[in-house]
């Protein structure tokens, strides 16, 4: 694997997608599995998943702070890539072992010092060998937009033969 990408492998979800439908993993079931990795050691929850939209939210603390006292962009990034990844898990189709984050893309329009922010990720394009997802990243209690992300992700097969 290249540096810099992510990978998911669907094992544990591959049970629950015996077709092109996408899966039936809940919100709960993504927090859970989250927990122990950075997800949840931010603090994300996600609050609802389906094949066209998974919504998230992150309250915002000192821990996710940059040295200046404004919202770390990486907080962000993490908040919308766990967003859209999560939604492409869902998409992936029959046969697939997973995915990987090839190119990801964020525009910060905004900070915050306080409160939680939401995204919410819905995809652009769900096909056999990529998708590309569009999440936008709000401060609850302004209203005010925070960031615009776009992420391309890779679907992975089992390689045959190998």
């Amino acid at each position: 694997m290249r540096a810099g990408t992510r990978t998911y492998h669907a094992d544990d979800a591959s049970s629950l997608r015996a077709s092109r439908m996408p899966t039936t993993i809940t919100a709960e079931q993504f927090n859970q599995r989250g927990a122990p990795n950075l997800p949840g050691h931010l603090g994300i929850v996600i609050r609802h998943v389906d094949a066209q939209e998974v919504r998230s939210e992150l309250p915002v603390t000192t821990a996710l702070m940059a040295p200046n006292g404004f919202l770390h962009a990486g907080s962000v990034v993490t908040l919308a890539d766990t967003s859209c990844g999560y939604g492409c898990v869902v998409n992936l189709p029959a046969g697939a072992s997973g995915f990987t984050t090839v190119e990801l893309k964020s525009n910060h329009l905004g900070t915050a010092r306080d409160g939680t922010i939401e995204c919410t990720a819905r995809p652009a394009h769900v096909g056999r060998t990529t998708q590309v997802w569009d999440a936008e990243v709000r401060h609850r209690e302004s209203g005010k937009t925070i960031a615009l992300f776009r992420c391309t992700q890779m679907v992975l097969y089992p390689r045959g033969g190998d």
